[in-house]
């Protein structure tokens, strides 16, 4: 919207300095036949001077045959009196129109430098908002990636753990493996289902039951984990366009906007 604005003000501008050098042309004219006039009647009044001053006894007078003819090209006093009216006429129209357009060019110049003005203080809200907005953006993208890094912790230890309670699982399988292992060569009728057998293969089924949840919960855990580092890099990625936009908003644009120019330079006068 400010790029747009100062555009129509330069092209309204660029119209009111051609409207004024068209101006200045015209006012150059009727000052031009003005003192063409005021020449012409300065050596026609010396020239009357001069003819008031003869006499008979003049030493200039001399015969001048056919002066008294009248000559094309002369005028009558109606059309000598029109004619010095119509120049001052012009010449007074002229002056008027400038000092309408001199109003209008002041005119135009305080309220395009108000207008530049109003939309300066608009733009730089503007940018104040966004930034405020950024920045309130990346605190809250910050805080939320400590809590991650605090998930991240506990998860990991949670991922140690688990794998620390599989291998100690580990043993006792062995254990129970190993003695239903050896039980197996039992003599004859010394392979018996005996309450100890039972309670063996209860042991194993057990214990490989819970190393299967405990794997389970492993995989969720390791999931969960990858997920909180994904989560992670997208917040530290979001965090550092934030830091770059707010850098580009506050430090480049807002810099440059602090040497916007003043209200009497807009209107023209330094």
């Amino acid at each position: 919207m400010e790029v747009e604005l100062i555009r129509n003000i330069q092209e309204l501008l660029k119209r009111t300095l051609e409207q004024t050098v068209q101006q200045i042309r015209m006012n150059r004219d009727a000052k031009e036949k003005l003192e063409m006039d005021w020449s012409d009647k300065v050596e026609a009044y010396d020239t009357d001077v001069k003819c008031g001053r003869y006499s008979n006894q003049s030493t200039e007078i001399q015969f001048h045959h056919n002066s008294s003819k009248w000559e094309d090209n002369t005028s009558t006093p109606e059309t000598w009196a029109q004619y010095s009216h119509e120049i001052i006429y012009k010449a007074e129209r002229e002056r008027i129109a400038s000092i309408n357009l001199r109003s209008l060019i002041d005119n135009i110049l305080q309220d395009t430098a108000e207008d530049l003005q109003t939309q300066c203080n608009t733009v730089n809200s503007a940018f104040a908002q966004r930034c405020e907005e950024m920045e309130d953006a990346k605190r809250k993208m910050e805080s939320h990636l400590r809590n991650i890094l605090n998930e991240i912790g506990g998860q990991e230890k949670n991922i140690a753990a688990l794998k620390q309670a599989i291998k100690d699982k580990e043993a006792p399988v062995k254990v129970a493996e190993s003695r239903l292992y050896e039980r197996s060569y039992r003599p004859n009728v010394e392979l018996c289902r005996d309450p100890a057998q039972f309670r063996l293969v209860s042991e194993v089924g057990e214990l490989t039951e819970s190393i299967e949840f405990l794997k389970q919960k492993l995989e969720e855990a390791e999931q969960s984990l990858r997920n909180l580092e994904d989560t992670r890099m997208s917040l530290e990625k979001d965090i550092a366009y934030k830091t770059n936009a707010l850098f580009i908003d506050r430090q480049k644009c807002m810099t440059h906007r602090t040497r916007y120019p003043v209200l009497i330079k807009l209107t023209g006068y330094q």
